[in-house]
Parts: C-alpha cells; structure tokens; sequence
C-alpha cells in the first residue's frame, strides 16, 4: 500500500515571544502531517497555542524553531517572494470575518485577485462563481453591514477562494456565529472540501465543530500536542487528560454514603420519555440507580425505579423540587423497602 505524502508537514516547530520576563515559549516541538484533501482540526482551550499555530503554518508567524514543509518544500528556505507565493496557495478566514467595509461583496471578494493583477472582468467573473458557491449569489452589491454573520463568513469563504487555494486555514471561523450558522457554515466546509479537493485545517475550542466535519483531529495543551489521531479513536479512546476534558467535560463526583432513597413510580408515562436523564440535566446533579423494574406496556412505562440522591443537601433539594413540579410520582424510601 502506498504512503500518504503530506501537503503539510510540521517538523520539531517551536515559537518563542519575547517579553520583558524573559522568553515565553507558545509553541514546543510540535510534529504533525496533514494531508491533502482531508479536514484537519486542532482544537485546545484558550491559550494553548493553536492560533500561533495556525499563524506559523502560513508564516504570518515565523517560527523559532523547526520547520513547515509545504508540498515538499522547506519555507525556511524561502525568501519573502517565495513566501508570498505560498500564501496563494493557502487562504484564511477569520473569527471577525475582516471584510473591507467600504466595498461590496462583489469587490470584497475581487480584493486579493486585484493584489494578484487578475484583469477586472476575469476577476470579477471569478468573484460571482464563488458568491454562488456560498449561496450569496444576489448579495453582490451589498456592504458587510447590511450581512449577518453567517453572510459575512460566507463572503470571508469566497474571498479566500478567490486564488484558488490548495490548503485553507480556519482559525475559529464558527465561534462569533449562532449554532445554527455554525451547522450550515460547517456544511458549506465540508461541501467545498468534497468538491474542491482543498484541504482544510479548523482551528477551534469546540469539541462539536471536529466532531461535524473532521477527519483527524490534534489536541494541543499548553503549547504541546496532547495527542493526534482519527476523530472516531481520539473520541472513543481519548489518552490524554486535556483529551478526555474537552471530549467527556468536567467529570462531576459526587458523595452518596447514607443519602436519601426516592422511589420514582413509573404508572403510564410515553416508555419513550427519558425521566432520568432530564432530572440529571435539569439539576445538574447525578444520582445513583439503586434498584429498577420497568417495562414498555403498549409505548408507557410501568413499574419502578429507586435512586440514591446526593449527600450534598442544595443538590438534594433540587431533585426533590424538579421531581415535585414535573408531576413525576415519588416517595422516600429506606434500604427495607427493597
């Protein structure tokens, strides 16, 4: 079987900042390839690292040290035309959109072919094909504030487009946007991906964004990578610490020791239902399943179920009140009722 070649390869690559207490390293050792055509995602909590990274991808950061290797050629190598030739060949879009608010949408996205000495009409022909792909076609005229945000992201999508791209950068492209914006701009990704081959590397401090459109996925902590791998293995089998917070949460612990019994009385509610998953939700509270008989009886529930409540009395408090106003059948019970 032949071995994938990297477009993207990141050897030992280190980023030190200069302040007045020294040095300050954002970035470690870091060694990743990324291939041609898939959707890479580097996802870490705020200040780990990964907008530098991004940055030092495209050398709009330079790193201290080690070395981006871009289909086969060392950028460290290069001098600043041959790094202003490779940034062609890798778009970028932004958190804040960065539209030029004097110019239409039409020109906003003709602005870097413009940079390029593209003849107007040849531009612009360009320009409408892209609107069109990002489904903004009969907005051409408009300015960026007569957009909303998901329009505004889309312009920044055709805009980056506009060189045609090998590799496009999105560094935390979703995170001013509604989620449901942030569902159709992640589909439209995933959509140029599919049919424009380019290969795109997410940024994010969301677990959601990697799980909707990446194929591998790297986590970086503290300007390290924790782990790197394929989205389905780092989200089953997370190894590392960082890994296993942003992919399960904040484990909540909780004492039970001699804590009250409720019985919950399950006498024709839709089997469907799920009464205890909403009380956990809703109270924010785990509880502890001591004892269960239920059964689904023409779609409703039927039986019993006897959970143990927190020792902890203001989360205990909350159970009782929510199973009191959800009209759920309940009693206390001790240990000899089971």
């Amino acid at each position: 079987m032949e071995q994938r070649k990297p477009i993207i390869r990141l050897e030992h690559l280190g980023k030190e900042f200069p302040t007045a207490d020294g040095p300050v390293k954002a970035l470690e050792d870091i060694n990743l390839d990324i291939y041609s055509g898939e959707i890479f995602g580097i996802i870490g909590l705020s200040g780990a690292g990964k907008s530098t990274l991004v940055r030092c991808i495209n050398y709009l950061e330079v790193p201290t040290e080690g070395d981006v290797i871009f289909e086969g050629v060392s950028l460290k190598s290069l001098n600043r035309k041959g790094i202003n030739q490779m940034r062609r060949s890798m778009g970028m879009i932004f958190q804040q959109f960065n539209l030029l608010s004097q110019r239409t949408v039409l020109k906003n996205v003709c602005f870097p072919m413009e940079l390029q000495k593209v003849p107007k009409k040849q531009a612009e022909a360009r320009a409408r094909e892209l609107l069109e792909l990002v489904g903004l076609g009969d907005r051409e005229g408009a300015y960026p504030a007569q957009l909303s945000g998901g329009q505004k992201q889309r312009v920044a999508i055709a805009r980056a487009l506009a060189t045609n791209p090998k590799v496009l950068l999105c560094d935390e492209a979703t995170s001013a946007l509604d989620p449901n914006t942030t569902k159709s701009i992640l589909q439209l990704l995933k959509e140029i991906n599919g049919k424009m081959g380019v290969t795109i590397i997410v940024i994010t401090h969301e677990m959601g964004v990697i799980e909707a459109i990446c194929d591998r996925v790297a986590i970086i902590d503290s300007s390290h990578i924790a782990e790197a791998g394929n989205v389905s293995d780092i989200f089953s089998g997370p190894k590392s610490a960082i890994g296993r917070q942003l992919i399960m949460g904040n484990t909540v612990h909780a004492e039970f020791g001699h804590s009250k019994l409720v019985r919950i009385i399950f006498d024709g509610r839709a089997s469907k239902e799920p009464v205890l998953a909403n009380l956990i939700l809703a109270c924010k509270a785990p509880v502890n399943i001591m004892y269960a008989a239920t059964s689904d009886v023409n779609g409703t529930a039927m039986g019993q179920m006897i959970i143990q409540l927190p020792d902890e009395e203001g989360e205990e408090k909350r159970i009782m009140n929510y199973l009191a106003t959800a009209g759920i059948l309940h009693e206390e019970v001790t240990e000899h009722d089971f």
